[in-house]
C-alpha cells in the first residue's frame, strides 16, 4: 500500500493581454492533472482583483503588458500574507535576471511549448508554500450596504478627508473609512507608509516616479490603467531622499 500522499491540485491564474497566447495556455494547462481549475485575467488590473480573493495558488504572469506589468504584480505579490507562486511567460528574455530575484518559480518564453509549461508546474509543486515576505492587513471597507476586506499592501495612498481617510488602491479604486491619518502614519509606518504631506500617506512601494518642476515635487502612484499624483509638502521635502531610498 502506498501511504504517499498526492500534492494537491493547483490553482491557477493566466494573466495576458494577448488572447490569443492567453487560450493556447489555457488550453496547454487543462490538460495537466496537477491543475486544479484555471482563472483568466488579460489585464494588472483585473488580475489584481482575482489574487485579492486569495484562492490562486500559481500565476502565469506576462511581463509586458500596458498599465501595471507582470513584474509590478509580482512585487506587489510578495507583500501579500499568503503570495501563490509566480511563472513569467514573455517574448523576451531581457528580464529574467530582475524575475529571479523576485523568486519566480520560472521563466518561460512565448511561444510556449507543453513540455516546458509542464516543467514550471513540476516546480511549483516541488515548491510548495512559500514563507511570506512580509506581514499584511485586510482593511475592512463598507461599499453600498457591503462589507469588503482590501490588503493594506494594495494601497498606494491614504488620504485624509476629516474623520475619515480615503484609502486609494493599486487597481484604481478608492475607500472611504474612518480612521485618521495620524493613526496611519503611526501604525503603518513599518510597513513602508510615509508621510509626505499633512493630507497624505504614500505607500513607498508603489512610487513610479518622483517628478520636480518649479519648486514642487511630485509622487506618481499607479491606479488602475492610470496614475496617480501626490504633491510632496515642503515639510517632508527633507525626507524625500529616505522616504525613496528601496522603494
Amino acid at each position: 500500500m502506498n501511504d504517499r500522499t498526492a500534492p494537491p491540485a493547483l490553482r491557477v491564474l493566466v494573466v495576458d493581454d494577448e488572447r490569443p497566447v492567453l487560450d493556447e495556455l489555457v488550453w496547454l494547462l487543462a490538460r495537466d492533472e496537477r491543475i486544479a481549475h484555471v482563472r483568466t485575467a488579460s489585464s494588472g488590473t483585473e488580475a489584481l482583483r482575482v489574487l485579492e480573493g486569495g484562492d490562486v495558488d500559481l500565476a502565469f504572469l506576462d511581463i509586458a503588458m500596458p498599465g501595471l506589468s507582470g513584474l509590478e504584480i509580482a512585487r506587489l505579490l510578495g507583500r501579500f500574507a499568503h503570495p501563490p507562486q509566480v511563472v513569467f511567460v514573455t517574448a523576451h528574455d531581457a528580464h529574467a535576471i530582475e524575475a529571479f530575484e523576485m523568486n519566480a518559480v520560472d521563466y518561460l518564453l512565448k511561444p510556449v511549448r507543453e513540455e516546458r509549461l509542464a516543467e514550471s508546474i513540476r516546480r511549483a509543486v516541488d515548491a510548495g508554500d512559500r514563507v511570506p515576505a512580509a506581514p499584511d492587513e485586510r482593511i475592512a471597507v463598507e461599499l453600498g450596504g457591503v462589507t469588503r476586506f482590501v490588503m493594506r499592501s494594495t494601497i498606494t495612498d491614504v488620504e485624509a478627508q476629516g474623520d475619515y481617510v480615503r484609502l486609494h488602491t493599486i487597481d484604481g479604486t478608492s475607500h472611504l473609512v474612518r480612521m485618521t491619518l495620524s493613526h496611519v502614519a503611526d501604525t503603518w509606518a513599518e510597513h513602508d507608509f510615509a508621510r509626505v504631506h499633512r493630507s497624505h500617506v504614500v505607500n513607498r512601494r508603489h512610487i513610479r516616479e518622483v517628478r520636480q518642476s518649479g519648486g514642487r515635487t511630485t509622487l506618481v502612484l499607479p491606479s488602475g490603467d492610470a496614475t496617480l499624483e501626490v504633491e510632496v509638502s515642503r515639510r517632508h521635502h527633507r525626507d524625500l531622499r529616505e522616504l525613496i531610498r528601496d522603494a
